[in-house]
């Protein structure tokens, strides 16, 4: 089960039981508790009444009298609820904001909150703020991720114009869609190729038109568990290990900008430097550690060292005289 939809199944079992326990709710969605406590944040953050009250007799509940009724929503609604959850940006990049903003009013009371407790005198909107965009986030345009969306659900295959990232030029591609996933702030067509599962980055896709023939989907296979299969396989991906030393003073930076790839990192030696191990599926992957500069230094194997070599060579001639 998705977050947007899990948030709906939320909603739906705080409607059934008056009073329950972040646990019993943990049980019946199928999540861990930690993970009903977020959504319980995110309902609270988006202005549904949602009340918790710690200690023995505490538990969550919607605020008495709350106007919060689900079957007010119509289908479509419901449906976009479903898909995006709670986030208005992403309704909006689907061309929904309208029946999104529509369906958080529906859920949203129209009244004042009630007053503060003694104990706890600044409400939890009022104390915590989150935002799902990455950092540096480019400006890359989008095409019409809505007019995409809505032929994806006619179930056909796509003829996409699509350039891969490094690729000079776009081709022409044939592909059986399953739907568009984001991921750090990104949209992805998620479809197979040739019978075998892609992601493509909606910022390189110039143009695609909806085919006669009927989607072929891999046998058993669908939108959730193909982008978490992809996703994976991405981060865990890396036979190709590299040893490196880093400046401990940017080690933080390295964890931020390697993410999964950085597998160790050891403490500081007497020179001030930590040794890292660094994942990449292929030694040309190694060019990223450039931008560490004079930070790091490569140890082995031999052949990404010398290609670290060759490269900064080639920038010293680029910028001599």
């Amino acid at each position: 089960m998705s977050r947007p939809q899990r948030l709906i199944e939320l909603l739906a079992a705080l409607r059934a039981h008056p009073r329950t326990t972040a646990d019993a709710l943990a049980a019946e969605l199928g999540v861990s508790t930690r993970t009903v406590l977020r959504d319980v944040r995110a309902l609270v953050d988006a202005g549904i009444p949602v009340f918790t009250e710690r200690g023995r007799y505490g538990g969550i509940s919607l605020l008495p009298g709350d106007q919060v009724d689900l079957a007010k929503l119509t289908t479509g609604e419901a449906d976009l609820l479903r898909a995006v959850g709670l986030d208005l940006d992403r309704a909006r990049q689907l061309g929904g904001e309208a029946a999104a903003r529509s369906a958080l009013r529906k859920l949203t009371p129209r009244r004042s909150p009630p007053p503060a407790r003694d104990d706890l005198p600044l409400a939890l909107t009022d104390v915590i703020a989150i935002d799902n965009r990455p950092w540096f986030e480019d400006a890359a345009p989008l095409p019409d991720v809505a007019g995409l969306v809505r032929d994806v659900r006619t179930a056909r295959r796509l003829r996409i114009v699509y350039r891969s990232s490094g690729a000079a030029l776009a081709r022409d591609l044939v592909v059986d869609p399953y739907g568009l996933a984001q991921r750090g702030g990104r949209w992805y067509l998620v479809a197979d190729q040739d019978g075998r599962p892609r992601m493509f980055a909606l910022s390189r896709l110039e143009r695609w038109t909806a085919l006669e023939a009927a989607r072929r989907l891999r046998p058993g296979a669908d939108l959730a568990g193909t982008a978490r299969e992809l996703g994976e396989a991405l981060e865990s991906g890396g036979s190709f290990v590299v040893t490196a030393r880093v400046d401990a003073g940017s080690l933080d930076l390295a964890r931020r900008i390697l993410g999964a790839r950085l597998r160790s990192a050891g403490e500081p030696g007497e020179d001030g430097r930590v040794e890292v191990t660094v994942a990449y599926d292929r030694v040309a992957a190694v060019r990223q550690l450039l931008q560490f500069s004079d930070h790091i230094e490569v140890v082995a194997p031999r052949e990404a060292r010398e290609l670290v070599r060759r490269l900064a060579a080639g920038i010293a001639r680029t910028h001599s005289g």
